[in-house]
């Protein structure tokens, strides 16, 4: 009799437990919750005078967040426009030299009329006249081979201004790289650097991410991947506390096209070494998605 109750214990409990199995809710995948996150690095060299960011601080795109110093590049711009302003000093006056020439040939022409009234009144040489047209002459090839070279020589002169103004540019686009801006809308993560620290080109400063908008990844099986298109609407389920579960919109957003093994913090141990597909979901974030927390899919 006593065998014949454990035996009916047993039937039941099974039958029990295979309900239980049959209600639990299964999900089409599982994941964590990831976001695009962004390092901010230094573009300049110098003390940072100013930073003002703070982990957990919600930063604004192209906000000012910080300064490195800027005095060594300021003198050193207006060192180079000193330069350029001597520059301007070396170059000769073409004008005022050929202004000179040009007076002597004007009284060159008046005195080739009064030979030419005397000629004509044979009161002078055709010798006389000959050596005017030859003076005036002469004169006109001055004043071309003055104005050629002065414009020659300050060309050059001139041509060093150039070099100078780039390097004009270059130092502004290092100022305005020494005033360190916010790239996107986004809470600091991770804060790499503090006031009065000597910075270089490339240093790290800190980690910013969106978390207005979540991106879950998980991993779905060939079979169901054949279901499954970007733009496809997905129930996102996310732990509620008290073994509840809180459903969320969600948007696929990528799908990638080669396989890879499940990664080892996902699915049961026989399923780790299947072929899966990594999909990514955008979900609104309401303040309470957290980068690494899991989550469950349907789609």
């Amino acid at each position: 009799m006593d065998k014949f109750k454990n035996r009916l214990f047993l039937v039941v409990s099974v039958v029990v437990l295979a309900a239980c199995e049959k209600k639990a809710p299964t999900s089409d995948a599982y994941g964590n919750f990831e976001a695009r996150e962004v390092i901010v690095s230094a573009e300049a060299n110098g003390k940072l005078l100013v930073f003002d960011v703070e982990e957990g601080k919600v930063l604004k795109t192209n906000e000012l967040i910080g300064i490195v110093d800027t005095v060594q590049l300021y003198l050193k711009k207006k060192q180079i426009e000193a330069s350029i302003g001597t520059i301007g000093s070396k170059t000769q006056d073409v004008q005022s030299q050929v202004a000179v020439l040009q007076e002597q040939r004007r009284n060159l022409v008046r005195e080739q009329k009064r030979v030419k009234s005397l000629l004509e009144e044979n009161a002078a040489t055709t010798k006389q006249m000959d050596d005017i047209d030859g003076n005036i002459d002469q004169i006109d090839k001055q004043i071309v081979a003055t104005q050629t070279k002065l414009n020659t020589q300050n060309q050059g002169i001139l041509s060093e201004k150039e070099p100078l103004k780039v390097s004009i540019e270059q130092i502004n686009d290092q100022l305005a790289k020494s005033y360190i801006r916010n790239p996107l809308n986004g809470t600091v993560l991770t804060k790499m650097a503090e006031a009065s620290e000597i910075v270089n080109n490339g240093k790290p400063l800190y980690k910013i991410a969106d978390l207005s908008n979540m991106i879950l990844r998980v991993y779905v099986s060939g079979n169901q991947l054949a279901k499954l298109k970007i733009g496809q609407t997905a129930s996102v389920l996310v732990d509620a506390g008290n073994g509840k579960v809180r459903p969320m919109k969600g948007k696929i957003s990528w799908i990638s096209a080669q396989a890879e093994f499940t990664p080892k913090t996902i699915q049961t141990r026989e399923e780790r070494v299947n072929m899966v597909y990594a999909v990514k979901i955008q979900v609104k974030n309401d303040g309470t998605l957290k980068i690494g927390m899991p989550a469950e899919v349907n789609f």
